[in-house]
């Protein structure tokens, strides 16, 4: 199964206070938990900076990793990167 980070900015219109964006994230959540069953979160963070969430998720199809950021684009209003992340011995060991 390969590892996946998820770097999302929320977009000034996706919520007008902060405290409506758990719902946002509970919706955006649901959704992809529905559609994505091939995508395993296994941490999210909120970050100070450049990003304001980072996702490490899991799958085993890059397929099911479009759909949800394409979730997490049009139902977050959120704008996206997507990295594949190797664990470092494994990186290591292809050298």
């Amino acid at each position: 199964m390969a590892t996946y980070v998820i770097l999302s900015r929320f977009s000034p219109e996706a919520f007008a206070e902060p405290k409506d964006f758990i719902k946002l994230a509970d919706a955006v959540s649901s959704r992809i938990k529905k559609e994505c069953k091939g995508v395993t979160w296994k941490q999210s963070f909120s970050t100070l900076g450049r990003f304001d969430v980072v996702d490490i998720v899991e799958a085993d199809d890059p397929k099911d990793i479009e759909r949800a950021v394409m979730i997490i684009r049009s139902h977050g209003h959120s704008i996206t990167e997507t990295l594949v992340a190797t664990p470092w011995k494994e990186f290591l060991a292809a050298l």
